[in-house]
């Protein structure tokens, strides 16, 4: 019985990324060893040697990205023309609206995905100026998540609407994050990272912002009053303008003690007292990842135990540094 795998490109499963990697590396795999990862024929990432059919040949990565990204472009356009045909339809109903319906609350609380996803595809509808948002790695975005920030972004953009996008350092090293923001690289979005972010931000034109209150991300709060609204642009602002553009390069750098710039990052959050799973989140990394990084952050220190770690990186001033660099 043939092998199948149910799952889309984006989840690519163990096998077949192994099986990928290998004909990549030697430039070809046998149909044989093919056999246990059917997908990789089914996401077109191998074709048939055209000198030999009893290999098959890769098909370069950059290609089979293109080839991906042009299907998403496709069903951007439709759900484009579905989005015109639904404004068409209420556009008689808008002007009874704005005249018997004002807004009376400046906080609102918003209880379920359906609810917050319609208060900002309604922002970002009536958003004419800038968009800023803060987007803290949550591990790799669902192919849909990822459709959708590409229509929602290229809609804004179209309308001359600037666009400015805070990330963590970690997203430097996410192709599917890459792919998305090459989409714009034509200077009309601007994306920066920095070491660390507490939770997502979104605000448009300076009158609207959007927070989550909790981490299910399941209720959240619209916010129109202009003290608040106004005071979370400063801190946007502020990490703004201590932030890497994304085309600069990776910002990590081994320092001559042989402590990298996110291992700094992680003993000020360890000194502070955040357990792993709290730097891990606020770094945008993985929990695993980051216990990776202190073990060699003990490493260098000489550090037998976690207790023995905050004290030596409270007496080595690697922190004092950290700030001049």
């Amino acid at each position: 019985m043939k092998a199948t795998h149910p799952h889309v490109v984006t989840e690519l499963c163990a096998e077949g990324g192994r099986v990928y990697a290998n004909a990549l590396r030697t430039g070809r795999v046998a149909r044989t060893e093919v056999e246990t990862a059917p997908c990789l024929m089914e996401f077109a990432l191998l074709h048939p040697d055209p000198d030999d059919p009893n290999w098959l040949v890769p098909v370069a990565p950059s290609i089979a990205l293109a080839q991906r990204l042009n299907s998403l472009e496709r069903e951007i356009t439709e759900r484009r023309r579905l989005t015109i045909e639904l404004a068409d339809a209420f556009e008689p109903f808008m002007a009874l609206s704005a005249r018997e319906v004002a807004p009376t609350h400046s906080i609102t609380v918003l209880e379920g995905l359906d609810r917050i996803n319609s208060a900002l595809d309604l922002a970002t509808a009536q958003c004419q100026n800038e968009m800023l948002t803060i987007q803290p790695n949550r591990g790799r975005r669902p192919e849909n998540r990822l459709i959708e920030g590409l229509e929602r972004d290229r809609t804004l953009i179209e309308r001359g609407v600037r666009i400015r996008t805070l990330y963590q350092h970690t997203a430097r090293h996410s192709p599917e994050r890459i792919a998305y923001t090459d989409q714009f690289a034509d200077g009309k979005a601007e994306y920066r990272t920095i070491d660390e972010l507490v939770e997502r931000l979104i605000i448009c034109d300076e009158t609207v912002a959007f927070i989550p209150i909790r981490d299910d991300r399941q209720v959240a709060l619209e916010l129109r009053h202009p003290g608040l609204v106004n005071y979370l642009i400063k801190v946007f602002e502020f990490m703004w303008d201590r932030a890497v553009p994304l085309s600069a390069g990776a910002p990590y750098e081994t320092a001559p003690d042989g402590i990298t710039d996110i291992q700094h990052s992680i003993a000020k959050l360890l000194v502070e007292g955040h357990v792993d799973e709290a730097i891990a989140r606020r770094l945008g990394m993985n929990v695993r990842t980051c216990r990776a990084h202190i073990a060699k952050l003990a490493t260098a220190l000489g550090s037998g135990s976690r207790a023995q770690l905050g004290y030596l990186i409270a007496q080595s001033g690697i922190l004092d540094k950290g700030q001049q660099r």
